[in-house]
């Protein structure tokens, strides 16, 4: 292995491009830790720890995100948005003729569709900053003002000029982080934007084994202490073994079709008639329809505590503490309830995103235009119905993948009694990115070896 990492830093082209990749991330780093300074972060700070289940949300929402929401940063929305403004072309480029058209022109579309994606970015990145702003101050139970700068405040109230220059700086910072994405696209190595979002991920990991730390001791405790004890410990080392080998067994699982090309005779010899396979991956859909169910079950806590703070002002205590309970149920994501409707919606968005992104009856275009079929099934409608029957199978089992990994965090939680910061990394969205990242990462690099007629890091 020390040998394999030896040859990439001795390719200069490849050297380069790591740590011009190396170098950019750094950047995008030190861009995620300069505050706006119209918020006091010490008392958001403060507010924000006596709020779990609002902490909670907002550490879901950080994690697809590539930003720290619980701190307004300039960086504050992360790539967000841009991710928000590509998910929403890709579902119109398949119901709308005029971006269906440009999608199938190959480069030329696909820079126009980017040109389009970057201006409905600025667009979201308007509103979403004006609509988290608005949330961080008074939605999160911050209506007296008292987490504003007084140096930028006026009696607790941001005033319009300086609301203004907070928008535009959170926008152009969202633009600043897309524009680093696709230089890293550009001129360094693997996907810019996805390099991103494993960069936030991974930058917690430091925060949650120091938290860990701090409540480990190496004797033996009852599992559910706060105290971490050393079975505990080693529970959690063999746990984190296991699901990463199986978040990477299933990401790399696939299900591979025999086809056979058709023979032609020309002259004295007989061409094609040679077998090959048909690659459909086993969780198509990746790691989308967790993004989509955990991003809609969001809704329903940021409603409850509206109105929880809403009936608070008014004097209905009842009402507050009715809303403000279902609140915290929706927000901290360890109810049954919670958990039962998280399933549900992964298998819904896994058949949705499956029937876009896959299209049957194109592959069995393609497949009959290429003189190829599949043995024992007609080429056209019957090939067609074969490939789309596979697909429904196989997404079944995808999608119950991604339904435990996502519930496994709050399983962990709820056993063995420790933070979510800690048990996010045994499941879930991060884990996910983290492993779909660092493998495209490696064949990115595997590409540049075997180019050069060296051996690719996963060889034997």
């Amino acid at each position: 292995m020390w040998e394999k990492l030896r040859v990439i830093f001795a390719i200069p082209e490849l050297c380069q491009k790591i740590l011009l990749t190396l170098a950019l991330l750094a950047v995008y780093r030190i861009g995620y830790q300069i505050p706006l300074p119209m918020i006091d972060q010490v008392k958001l700070a403060q507010q924000r720890s006596d709020k779990d289940s609002f902490a909670g949300l907002l550490q879901q929402v950080s994690v697809i995100s590539a930003a720290d929401m619980g701190a307004i940063t300039i960086f504050g929305l992360g790539i967000m948005p841009y991710i928000s403004a590509s998910i929403i072309l890709q579902l119109l480029s398949s119901v709308w003729p005029p971006l269906e058209e440009l999608r199938k022109e190959g480069e030329s579309g696909r820079k126009k569709i980017n040109e389009y994606t970057r201006y409905l970015t600025v667009l979201l990145c308007v509103f979403q900053s004006a609509m988290y702003l608005q949330w961080m101050i008074s939605g999160s139970g911050n209506a007296d003002g008292t987490i504003l700068n007084p140096d930028f405040a006026n009696n607790g109230v941001l005033t319009l000029g300086w609301y203004f220059v907070a928008i535009v700086t959170m926008t152009c910072g969202t633009v600043f982080v897309m524009w680093l994405g696709e230089q890293i696209d550009e001129f360094g190595i693997g996907n810019g934007i996805s390099l991103l979002i494993m960069a936030g991920i991974l930058c917690q990991m430091p925060k949650a084994l120091m938290e860990l730390s701090k409540n480990a001791k190496f004797e033996l405790t009852s599992v559910g202490n706060k105290t971490v004890g050393i079975e505990t410990l080693i529970l959690l080392a063999v746990l984190f073994v296991v699901v990463v080998f199986a978040v990477v067994f299933i990401t790399l699982g696939r299900r591979n079709i025999t086809t056979q090309s058709a023979k032609h005779v020309r002259g004295r010899k007989v061409f094609g008639g040679t077998k090959q396979h048909l690659p459909l991956r086993l969780n198509q859909s990746g790691v989308m329809p967790i993004i989509f169910a955990s991003s809609l079950l969001m809704i329903p806590s940021m409603l409850f505590r509206f109105l929880a703070d809403s009936a608070a002002r008014s004097d209905l205590s009842t009402a507050s503490q009715i809303f403000g309970s279902l609140a915290t149920t929706f927000g901290s994501g360890t109810s049954f309830g919670y958990n039962l409707l998280y399933i549900i919606l992964i298998y819904f968005f896994c058949y949705f995103w499956t029937a876009i992104s896959f299209n049957p009856k194109e592959m069995a275009d393609n497949l009959k235009d290429f003189g190829s079929f599949i043995p024992g099934y007609r080429p056209g409608k019957r090939t067609e119905e074969h490939l789309e029957k596979v697909m429904v199978r196989i997404t079944y089992v995808g999608a119950a993948f991604l339904s435990l990994v996502a519930i496994v965090p709050t399983i962990i939680t709820s056993w063995l009694g420790i933070s979510p910061n800690i048990a996010s990394f045994y499941g879930g969205t991060g884990l996910l990115i983290a492993v779909s990242v660092t493998f495209d990462l490696i064949q990115k690099i595997d590409s540049h070896l075997v180019m050069r007629d060296y051996r690719g890091l996963l060889e034997s």
